[in-house]
């Protein structure tokens, strides 16, 4: 069983080879046009998946040394993600299903997240609890089995991910921001300077307090000393992301303790913070988890996790017709 993923919600074109459960191609185009503008233009983004996806498509099939004729189904992200950027995907896949005479199957792209754990030893057991978090989202996921999971706590607001490019563009940082600032965090001091945890009830985030919080503790700062920045810059780096992952872990180990749940995961972009990594690791320790983190190839947006997916739903025969569209929000 032979399936082709496509995964275009964003700017990374990428397109996955999965025989009987196996990936054997993940190919990734980086779209780096994006940085010059502080962040992700959709338009750009669209045009940049059309110039991609067939070279992508192509190198997928050969690295896994498989042709079209061996398919036995083509996999895309339905969404979420830019409505344009996930148009070319499903408008690819769709006309490539066609031509071929081979189902389609739609994937949601956060719970292939979830689901990039199942591509390497070793995997949770169900049911867990997975951290998913990235630049549009943050939720943690009751993983009861590969096609039946449940929010039980999101953000209200803004999405971690996006509080990391925030904070880092208040830096004065380069798009992407958030790895610059894992970066400096590595020889800051976490403890340097503090910022305020938001109290949201049950198992729902907001990050959108701490983002202002930060904005107005640098104003201050830079008032009094124009260099504050430049010259702290580690310190800095440090102590935002030790209260973002620390608003992290905390709703986490709350509802590891509510369902008594004690397989814990983590996915996502944000899921490559080496801070967030760490510190999981030594709660996980501490706690009793057992912890599994994706290799940093599988934390970002790649059809690897969109063909894992698809793996599943192609045994349950969940498959779409021709009709599908692209969906900018979708819910599990």
């Amino acid at each position: 069983m032979n399936i082709l993923a496509i995964e275009s919600s964003c700017d990374e074109t990428s397109a996955a080879v999965l025989s009987n459960g196996k990936i054997y191609s993940n190919v990734v185009a980086t779209q780096l046009i994006h940085t010059q503008y502080g962040g992700v233009v959709p338009e750009l983004a669209s045009r940049a998946h059309q110039q991609h996806i067939l070279p992508v498509v192509d190198k997928a099939l050969n690295d896994a040394k498989v042709t079209k004729k061996d398919l036995h189904a083509i996999a895309f992200t339905k969404g979420p993600g830019l409505l344009g950027a996930l148009l070319v995907g499903t408008s690819f896949a769709k006309s490539m299903a066609l031509g071929l005479g081979l189902p389609l199957i739609e994937v949601n792209h956060m719970q292939a997240h979830v689901l990039a754990h199942f591509i390497q030893e070793p995997k949770p057991e169900f049911p867990f609890l997975c951290l998913t978090v990235s630049g549009g989202h943050t939720q943690i996921v009751k993983v009861n089995s590969p096609l039946d999971m449940e929010i039980i706590g999101q953000t209200r607001d803004d999405a971690v991910g996006e509080a990391f490019d925030k904070t880092a563009k208040l830096l004065d940082l380069p798009y992407p921001g958030g790895p610059l600032i894992d970066q400096y965090a590595k020889t800051g001091n976490p403890l340097a300077y503090g910022f305020p945890l938001p109290e949201m009830p049950g198992l729902d985030f907001s990050f959108s307090g701490i983002k202002t919080s930060f904005m107005y503790f640098l104003q201050k700062q830079v008032r009094a000393n124009p260099n504050f920045i430049q010259e702290n810059i580690e310190d800095i780096c440090a102590s935002i992301q030790y209260t973002l992952v620390n608003i992290l872990l905390k709703k986490l180990k709350k509802a590891a303790k509510e369902t008594g749940i004690k397989e814990i995961a983590i996915a996502g972009g944000v899921s490559a913070n080496s801070g967030l990594r760490t510190s999981l690791l030594e709660l996980g320790e501490k706690l009793h988890w057992k912890v599994y983190i994706p290799d940093f190839e599988y934390c970002t947006d790649n059809a690897a996790m969109i063909a894992m997916a698809a793996h599943y739903k192609f045994l349950e025969n969940d498959f779409c017709d021709q009709t599908v569209s692209p969906m900018a929000r979708m819910e599990f």
